[in-house]
């Protein structure tokens, strides 16, 4: 499975999506597109990814930019794990 893969399913898991899920690819904006996407899922999907890909994420590391999409959240998920 791929880090984009992995990635819509924690998002999916996290932001409560269901079936919505499905419809995440690459391009689909993160901040300010999903309601479910607020300060508190960002907190719950953090540590989401942490535990699931064994890796830590200090506040420095956090962007808009990571944010911006679901490809740009995979792209620095794969970086950190790479």
């Amino acid at each position: 499975m791929t880090h984009l893969e992995q990635v819509k399913n924690i998002l999916t898991d996290v932001l409560g999506l269901g079936p919505r899920g499905a419809g995440l690819d690459a391009d689909t904006p993160l901040l300010g597109n999903l309601p479910e996407f607020d300060s508190m899922a960002v907190v719950t999907l953090v540590a989401a990814l942490e535990e699931h890909f064994g890796f830590a994420i200090d506040d420095d590391d956090l962007s808009a930019s990571t944010f911006a999409t679901v490809g740009s959240l995979a792209d620095f998920v794969a970086a950190r794990t790479a």
